[in-house]
């Protein structure tokens, strides 16, 4: 019965997603950038977070990319790159 139960989504209460893994981090042009591959398939999706704090309010941007790679280091060396390439396109304007 708890089998058919897991099928259907019955019997238990939803649990909230766990905060992604941060590979790698690092701070560019005043914008804290955190890379966090997504394991799917076998691979990793090149995914990051663009954090800054404006105005006293602490603003983030999910970046999600549809690039795929065979490690988690080599998602989240590409993601701090990409990341850096929208702060210096996007800046501030990220966030509005």
């Amino acid at each position: 019965m708890s089998f058919l139960k897991r099928i259907f989504g019955g019997g238990t209460a939803a649990t909230e997603p766990s905060a992604p893994r941060v590979a790698a981090e690092e701070t560019y042009e005043g914008f804290a950038i955190a890379a966090t591959p997504m394991a799917e398939g076998g691979q990793y999706r090149l995914a990051a977070t663009i954090t800054k704090e404006i105005g006293g309010e602490t603003k983030t941007h999910r970046l999600i990319r549809a690039d795929l790679f065979a490690s988690e280091e080599e998602a989240a060396r590409f993601a701090l790159i990409k990341a850096r390439q929208v702060v210096d396109e996007q800046g501030e304007r990220l966030f509005g």
